[in-house]
């Protein structure tokens, strides 16, 4: 426990500029000295600005989200540049609009540290694409069956909230304690105490170095807003320049290897990306991961992901080049179904009308072959899982013990006897705790305001509960009812687990293959239920992770409860209608590019196709293909093996301590073995480049301009790529209408991949 909180330590400290001598002991320590407690309650979050603001960033966000959803790459929008963005834009209203007469209803006096979190809360509420909109594309591309509207949005409010509810419920588990740090917030609330110094959150305090960072903002967000255009347009070779394949364009082994410009095209072994927006990705490498449970530096944590790589190059060629599960009869990379003879398969000749799966259809068709990259990731995706849970109890006993210190009778009898099922009797006031060590002093500071009761929760719970109950039938989705509450009990106790683990340590447990999984054993023949079971289980767990940080940000910036609650739900719901509209109008208008196996280097439909191909082959023939003696067997096996990954490293440094094995983190070298499954690959040498020249070198040797414009910097680079890609996608890549890509020449290989690697015949 001292070692992780030392290293958190150094790395808020390189955060925020902060001078803590003494060693923090306790989680109680380190968020009381790396972000301030101090708390102004004179500051309005409800004002104009913040919900024309929040709504307006919420429309940009959850519109990017739902076109990054149909990217060859996943791609995420960023936080820390709805953060500055929004503070950028608030001071400009400060600035703008007059405070004289009725207008000082829309310009109240500075722009504060509340109403930047509350913007930022619903923006980032709003972008994240509703995972139900994947179950609507599948049903659409895959199904040939289009839901009506109403029944669609319904679906989208009811999955998306329905975590909201289930994790609400449980703050006095996962937020409250000061042992639930959120450290992946901490960088974003320590930005947020450097714009609004002396901690009072009042916008008038800014000061010389923060008109520094701002200037470095603009500077960086125009260029790369201008330059982006090149790569994503004009120039598609920047996106993988491949020395090898412009030495040899006629090389299919180059292509597999080296090529990386386009989707699923290949491995992309030292080619170069000048594409920020698939550099950044998921994971801007100007952001440091604060991975308290891996307790270790992060440039070591970076060496696990580099060797997790380069095992996966590894891993991938040895299963193609020595045809493991016939892997040449099939693309090198696909996430799809495919015959025997390498043809995509025609999942609708299996089913009947029903949309379950006949067996007789079944014996015509035969069993489906998945590409053979495809099931190494799924092996070490699995394995990485039950890696991750070993690992913890070897290396992170007392977290885990933490984590569920809640559970002891005394505790859960209290927390019984002050629930207050009479909602109308609820005002939301608290009572003040005694000294209590467990007590995160943020949360003691919050209880001056009114929380938003649980009452609330149970009705968001209730709603969407009932909801989803008719939108199963309404939809035709052949999961049962009983189905579905099975789903919210899952959902329940993974919220409770990972939840805490992801509260603790900041790490994201990729559980949806394991739910797939015991769907398709509880709903055998039925791919679509086992869709459905997916997205009310696994996106309940994923969607309370991300109340429950977001919560965390509002207690961390004293944004008084029923605001955070509010700017949720808004986000949320306004979110959920921008993505049906843009999913549907992205499926409208590049239909054929979303089926085809590769896609482009602007559209591709790699997520859509692996949630069918895994609903059909967990959901409709799991017994068939994975259970024992069967041909993908050990892609379950998986789970049990992950169990022993841990324990060589663990034994090793026990005994050889200096051999220092346990800088090696397992689960992640685990997951990273199939890494290179799918998407633009061309962008891992230069964001293992760039995030070495961040943290290392400039951490390291300029450590003062790290300190103060290294976040900055890697946000306005986001920020301003993600300005860039949401015009093209609707001025000329096809988002709402017609693509008009830029007239063929050397740089824009139109009629191929664009790092003029050969093209393989699919």
């Amino acid at each position: 426990m001292d070692e992780k909180l030392a290293y958190l330590k150094t790395d808020l400290e390189s955060t925020t500029g902060s001078d803590v001598s003494e060693v923090l002991r306790d989680e109680r320590a380190l968020v009381t000295h790396v972000i301030t407690v101090d708390d102004d309650p004179s500051l309005n979050p409800w004002t104009f600005r913040s919900f024309f603001l929040g709504i307006g960033l919420s429309a940009f966000g959850g519109v990017l989200a739902e076109i990054y959803y149909f990217k060859p790459q996943t791609v995420l929008v960023s936080t820390m540049f709805l953060a500055i963005i929004s503070y950028v834009l608030g001071i400009a209203m400060e600035v703008v609009i007059p405070r004289k007469g009725w207008l000082r209803y829309l310009n109240p006096g500075p722009f504060n540290k509340k109403e930047n979190a509350f913007i930022v809360i619903m923006a980032s509420a709003a972008a994240n694409s509703a995972l139900g909109t994947e179950v609507l594309a599948v049903q659409r591309l895959y199904y040939k069956i289009t839901p009506n509207a109403g029944a669609s949005i319904f679906l989208l409010f009811s999955s998306q909230l329905l975590g909201y509810g289930i994790g609400g419920l449980m703050r006095s588990i996962l937020l409250y304690p000061s042992k639930m740090l959120y450290p992946g917030v901490l960088p974003l609330v320590s930005m947020f105490d450097a714009f609004y110094s002396g901690g009072t959150g009042s916008s008038d305090r800014r000061d010389d170095g923060n008109k520094k960072r701002l200037r470095l903002f603009y500077i960086a967000f125009t260029a790369i807003f201008c330059w982006e255009i090149f790569p994503e347009w004009i120039f598609p070779l920047l996106t993988g320049l491949s020395i090898f394949c412009l030495a040899d364009q006629h090389n299919t082994d180059f292509t597999r290897v080296f090529g990386g410009s386009n989707g699923n095209e290949g491995m992309g072994l030292l080619a170069i990306c000048f594409d920020w927006q698939y550099i950044s990705g998921g994971n801007n490498p100007f952001a440091i991961p604060l991975r308290a449970q891996a307790s270790r530096p992060t440039t070591l944590k970076q060496f696990s992901n580099l060797l997790g790589y380069l095992l996966c190059m590894v891993a991938f060629a040895a299963v193609y080049y020595r045809n493991i599960w016939n892997a040449k009869s099939f693309p090198f990379l696909s996430q799809t179904l495919f015959y025997e003879n390498g043809t995509v398969y025609d999942q609708l000749l299996i089913l009947n009308d029903k949309f379950e799966v006949d067996p007789a259809l079944l014996q015509q068709q035969g069993l489906p072959f998945y590409a053979g990259t495809w099931i190494v990731y799924l092996l070490t995706s699995n394995m990485g899982m039950a890696a991750t849970l070993t690992h913890l109890l070897l290396w992170n006993r007392n977290d885990l013990r933490a984590a569920w210190s809640w559970a002891t009778p005394t505790k859960m009898k209290a927390m019984w006897t002050n629930f207050n099922w009479k909602f109308w009797q609820d005002d939301g006031l608290r009572e003040q705790p005694a000294d209590d060590d467990d007590i995160d002093p943020h949360y003691r500071q919050m209880l001056k305001y009114p929380d938003a009761p649980n009452s609330w929760y149970i009705a968001v719970l209730a709603v969407a509960f009932i909801t989803a109950m008719v939108i199963i039938y309404k939809t035709n989705s052949t999961l049962p009812w009983w189905g579905f509450i099975i789903a919210c009990l899952l959902a329940t106790v993974s919220i409770l687990f990972f939840g805490s683990l992801y509260a603790m340590t900041g790490l994201s447990f990729i559980i949806q293959p394991f739910v797939q999984m015991i769907g398709g054993f509880l709903h055998p023949g039925k791919p679509m239920a086992n869709m459905y079971f997916v997205l009310f289980s696994y996106n309940s767990v994923s969607q309370a992770s991300l109340l429950l940080r977001d919560l965390k940000i509002a207690q961390y910036t004293k944004l008084p409860p029923r605001a955070a609650f509010t700017a949720q739900i808004i986000g949320t719901l306004f979110g959920c209608v921008l993505n049906y509209i843009l999913m549907n109008s992205i499926i409208d208008n590049q239909r054929e590019i979303l089926l085809s196996v590769e896609g482009t280097n602007i559209w591709s439909g790699q997520q859509p196709q692996q949630y069918n191909s895994q609903a059909v082959a967990w959901g409709g023939l799991s017994h068939e293909l994975f259970a024992h003696g069967k041909r993908y067997q050990w892609v379950a096996w998986a789970y049990v093996l992950g169990l022993f990954v841990p324990v060589p490293f663990w034994i090793v440094h026990r005994y050889l301590p200096k051999l220092r094995a346990d800088y090696l983190y397992t689960p992640v070298i685990a997951y990273y073995i199939g890494w290179l499954c799918v998407g633009i690959n061309s962008s891992v040498l230069s964001y293992f480049t760039i995030a070495w020249i961040s943290q290392w070198f400039l951490r390291t040797r300029y450590p003062k301009w790290f300190e103060k414009y290294n976040y900055i910097l890697g946000a306005a680079l986001d920020g301003g790529t993600q300005v860039m890609v949401f015009i093209l996608s609707f001025a000329v890549q096809g988002a709402a209408g017609s693509s008009h890509l830029f007239p063929k020449w050397w740089g824009a290989n139109q009629l191929g991949n664009y790092d003029r690697c050969a093209t393989i015949s699919t």
